[in-house]
C-alpha cells in the first residue's frame, strides 16, 4: 500500500511538471513493486515457531523470506499455486525467524532459506522445493 501511495505522489509531481509519460512509467514501476510484495502474491506469513510446529505436523517445508528480495519473489512465482502449501515466515516481521536464518547461514540473513525435514537449504531451485511438498491429502 505504501509503495502504491508513494508512486502515486511522485507520479502526480511529474504530471504537474508536464512529464506525463515519465509519470506513467514511474507509477507502473511502483505498482509492480507493490504487487510483488503484496500478501496477494506471498501467502500470509506466520511466526517461525508456528511454522516449525505446523511443519512437524504436516511435513511441509518452511520458507524464510523477506519483502523486496528478488530471489524470494522468483521462488514464489516459480512455485505457482503450490506456494500456498508451504509455511512462509517473513524474517523482517519475526525476530525468531531472522535468528533461524542467521543460524543456518553463518550469521547472514540470506533468503530464501527453505527448511525441509529440519535441514536448511539456502536459495534452492524452485523445482526442487516443489518436489519436497507432500501430496495433498
Amino acid at each position: 500500500m505504501v509503495l502504491a501511495l508513494v508512486g502515486s505522489i511522485l507520479a502526480a509531481g511529474l504530471i504537474v511538471r508536464g512529464s506525463v509519460g515519465s509519470a506513467a512509467v514511474l507509477l507502473l514501476v511502483f505498482l509492480a513493486l507493490a504487487g510483488l510484495n503484496s500478501p496477494l502474491i506471498f501467502p500470509r506469513s506466520i511466526s517461525a515457531q508456528e511454522a516449525q510446529r505446523r511443519s512437524a505436523a504436516d511435513g511441509r517445508p518452511v520458507v524464510y523470506w523477506r519483502p523486496t528480495c528478488p530471489y524470494c519473489i522468483r521462488l514464489r512465482l516459480r512455485l505457482g499455486r503450490g506456494a500456498g502449501r508451504l509455511h512462509w515466515v517473513d524474517i523482517w516481521r519475526d525476530p525468531e525467524g531472522a535468528a533461524a536464518v542467521r543460524a543456518a547461514n553463518d550469521g547472514n540473513e540470506t533468503v530464501p532459506t527453505v527448511v525441509v525435514a529440519g535441514r536448511a537449504h539456502t536459495n534452492p531451485d524452485p523445482a526442487w522445493v516443489r518436489e519436497q511438498v507432500p501430496p495433498a491429502a
